[in-house]
């Protein structure tokens, strides 16, 4: 409703000028200078290429395929060819596990790829007109993992959440990173299919510490998925993947 009042709802012969001005106007707000002639590459900023996501629809893997397939074939090409190999993806809302299984994707491309979310202050023309926004990365989760034999011990070691989402309030009452967290939740042999609770901790009312260690067993030598889900205070789930080889 706002992206549609904000830059037209004509017909479809001005959608691709709708979605430029949308783009443009985002790049903007980010501090980038706008990029022509790419799909995917819409824009520069402090010598990193800048895509915007859709309004409509989540960043999604396929999105950061293209967008690192189209960055390769625009190395050296042209005066707005990227510089360096660091590309920013800005959108709204981001696929399931993105931030970790592209960020690797993108790695293995060579490209530092960062994922940050647009606020929704920018439907806010006061915020707009002061210049108060600001774009934060994703929510970021370590995790340490060490083995032994067949037993794995999983360790939580820092979790950062993205400052704009957190009331003033919450952000002052926060003393260590782990506040941050309500429960989270480890799934020992996924398949890349959805998520299964195997075994999870929690806060209580009596018991406000949470639980930062973890300690499994399993019955077969092999190699194993392990996905941890972080639920933060405001209900958000952040995940990590990653891979062990037991004997």
């Amino acid at each position: 409703m706002w992206a549609g009042a904000e830059f037209g709802s004509a017909g479809d012969t001005e959608v691709a000028i709708r979605q430029r001005a949308y783009v443009e106007f985002i790049l903007k707000l980010a501090r980038a200078a706008p990029l022509h002639g790419y799909s995917y590459l819409h824009g520069v900023r402090a010598g990193r290429m800048v895509h915007v996501g859709a309004v409509d629809a989540p960043v999604s893997v396929g999105d950061v395929t293209q967008i690192a397939a189209e960055f390769k074939r625009a190395i050296g090409t042209g005066k707005d060819a990227p510089k360096t190999n660091g590309v920013d993806v800005l959108g709204w809302d981001f696929a399931f596990e993105l931030n970790e299984v592209a960020k690797q994707q993108a790695a293995a491309a060579n490209i530092q790829m960062r994922f940050l979310r647009i606020p929704r202050d920018v439907m806010d023309k006061r915020a707009v007109e002061q210049g108060d926004i600001h774009f934060f990365e994703l929510a970021a989760l370590s995790v340490d993992v060490k083995t032994n034999k067949r037993d794995v011990f999983l360790k939580l070691k820092d979790f950062v959440i993205p400052p704009d989402d957190v009331p003033e309030e919450a952000r002052k009452a926060v003393k260590h990173w782990s506040q941050w967290i309500d429960y989270w939740a480890v799934d020992w042999d996924n398949k890349g299919d959805t998520f299964h609770n195997e075994w999870q901790t929690y806060r209580t009312r009596k018991d406000k510490s949470l639980q930062l260690e973890i300690a499994h067993t399993y019955p077969h030598p092999g190699e194993y998925r392990i996905v941890v889900k972080v639920i933060d205070i405001l209900g958000n789930d952040t995940t990590k993947t990653v891979k062990v080889a037991v004997k």
